[in-house]
């Protein structure tokens, strides 16, 4: 239904967005080509997943791994050999997402021991459609109120000149490996503490939480490190405008230290929705992304205007950014420390006296 409804509105979208007809065309193109072929990603998140619940994280990483090779080899071919453009990018996505979905697909279906995919196993079950539900949908909204705050301040980045837009790009291409680990501590402890707390281990779970804390920040750190001694070759990795990478070192090196805090919440959030509690990071995600972010970036931008920058400082778009991620870490922590999430897990005794 959202593929549907984003392929057919993709245009008045971008539109809404920006002038550029430049953007609004090829920006049109992309969109559409990968609603239509969504089902490429659901796969390869599906199956991922699948994979890494049942303890074979490190097979998960090879098909990502996979999947990212295949993307990297299509996208000059599609792109420049075969003269598709934007399109070619698009379909290079799409087809490096079913490779990496149909490899977890072809593993899962040989471990018929652990799990089997079947006609007979195929069928709803009240009980079990309802946790997933109440579990799922919640985690959902938090990703559709991410990307709805990033909408309506990408309308702020756009009233700020083509530099500004070509910088955030490029940072937020740099944003994307830096802040991949902290995705991967977050996943990781949701599996980790589905499973502990579904068997009742609450000590472990406990530790776990503390260790995979201190990975957590201890790879923030160096990341962070890593940004603030080489974030201007990184930069020049994906253009060679002096402007765009001073103005991107600038950005870089205010949200840097954000990573910090996001390795704290997505360390914690991870914990509470393996351990049933995904309303609590939900309502974390709507203050701060929605909340507190897009006021801070437009009340910073609109104070800073000027007659050389009538739209603002881009500073403000990534002060909010850091803001929130601090205050986020904040807030993660407050709740994770009053522990009702403890109370949420579903145990294997509990789901066999439901269905009883």
């Amino acid at each position: 239904i959202c593929a549907i409804l984003a392929a057919f509105f993709a245009r008045m979208f971008f539109a809404a967005q920006t002038s550029i007809d430049y953007i609004v065309d090829n920006g049109t193109t992309y969109l559409r080509i990968c609603c239509c072929a969504s089902l490429g990603l659901f796969a390869e998140i599906m199956f991922e997943r699948l994979l890494q619940s049942t303890g074979r994280s490190i097979l998960s990483m090879y098909t990502q791994g996979l999947g990212a090779i295949v993307n990297i080899i299509l996208d000059p071919i599609c792109i420049f050999v075969l003269n598709m453009g934007v399109a070619g990018a698009a379909w290079a996505t799409i087809l490096a997402q079913f490779v990496s979905g149909g490899l977890c697909l072809i593993r899962i279906l040989m471990m018929r021991k652990v799990v089997q995919i079947n006609r007979k196993t195929l069928h709803l079950h009240k009980f079990y459609a309802a946790q997933l539900a109440k579990l799922g949908l919640p985690s959902g909204i938090t990703q559709a109120i991410f990307s709805l705050a990033m909408i309506v301040v990408q309308s702020l980045t756009n009233s700020m000149g083509t530099a500004v837009i070509a910088c955030t790009t490029v940072v937020m291409r740099v944003d994307g490996f830096a802040m991949m680990p902290n995705f991967t501590f977050g996943t990781a402890m949701t599996t980790y503490a589905g499973q502990n707390m579904g068997a009742g281990l609450l000590d472990r779970t406990r530790k776990g939480t503390r260790d995979g804390l201190w990975l957590a920040v201890g790879c923030a750190c160096l990341l962070t490190a890593c940004i603030l001694l080489f974030g201007e070759n990184l930069m020049r990795l994906f253009t060679s405008t002096e402007e765009v990478v001073r103005l991107g070192m600038r950005m870089m090196r205010i949200i840097a230290t954000g990573y910090i805090a996001m390795a704290v919440t997505q360390v914690l959030s991870g914990v509470m929705r393996g351990a049933g509690d995904t309303m609590t990071p939900m309502w974390i995600s709507l203050f701060t992304t929605v909340i507190l972010r897009v006021p801070v970036a437009y009340v910073w931008a609109f104070l800073t205007r000027s007659p050389e920058l009538p739209s603002g400082s881009s500073d403000a778009l990534f002060f909010s950014l850091l803001i929130s991620w601090v205050m986020g870490a904040v807030v993660t922590t407050f709740f994770f420390q009053r522990g009702k999430w403890r109370t949420k897990a579903i145990t294997g005794n509990a789901a066999k006296n439901a269905e009883a």
